[in-house]
């Protein structure tokens, strides 16, 4: 009897110990960034806005610039054009251009964007999801300039892993729109 009671105790011992799996909680990977200090960029160019001091900038001939973040792997893309009576052209592209991420967003959230006393009025697009840019903009004075952005990953769209990086750059974004200025 006491050789079946103690067979019978290993048994349920040997089964009945096990630790039960627990899936692990869900989790975002925390990635934290330099606290933004902006400096105004004055440059040959018809334009000027405040640039952030952690950015690198790349210049082309006719004011078209990327603002490269090595620390985000991402870019800005500055595209300028003058006006020449194509206004409606340019709007009509540049809305285009934005609605073209629509196959692979879960949303674009449209936000006017409008500086009376220094003549600039434009448009932001936050782009959600897996799209290839996950922001865009113009900004325009409605008569001679018109300048154009995007916001561009290195890698291919995981939104959930680019987010932190994507709301620091639309962050700034937001302030080249607010600080940008035409010059005379």
């Amino acid at each position: 009897m006491k050789t079946k009671f103690l067979a019978l105790f290993s048994l349920v011992l040997l089964f009945g110990c096990k630790e039960d799996v627990m899936p692990k909680p869900k989790a975002m990977l925390r990635l934290d960034y330099p606290q933004a200090t902006y400096n105004e960029l004055n440059l040959d160019c018809v334009f000027t806005f405040d640039l952030n001091s952690i950015s690198m900038i790349k210049e082309n001939r006719d004011c078209s610039l990327v603002l490269d973040y090595p620390l985000m792997k991402g870019s800005i893309y500055l595209t300028y054009k003058p006006i020449k009576n194509n206004l409606d052209t340019l709007l009509i592209d540049a809305q285009k251009l934005s609605y073209e991420h629509v196959v692979k967003a879960d949303n674009i959230l449209e936000q006017p964007f409008i500086n009376p006393k220094d003549g600039v009025y434009g448009m932001f697009y936050e782009v959600s999801g897996n799209a290839a840019s996950q922001s865009q903009f113009y900004v325009t004075d409605s008569t001679n300039h018109f300048v154009t952005g995007s916001l561009y990953f290195y890698a291919k769209p995981n939104y959930d892993s680019i987010l932190p990086a994507a709301v620091y750059l639309q962050k700034d974004i937001r302030k080249i729109m607010e600080s940008l200025r035409w010059k005379n």
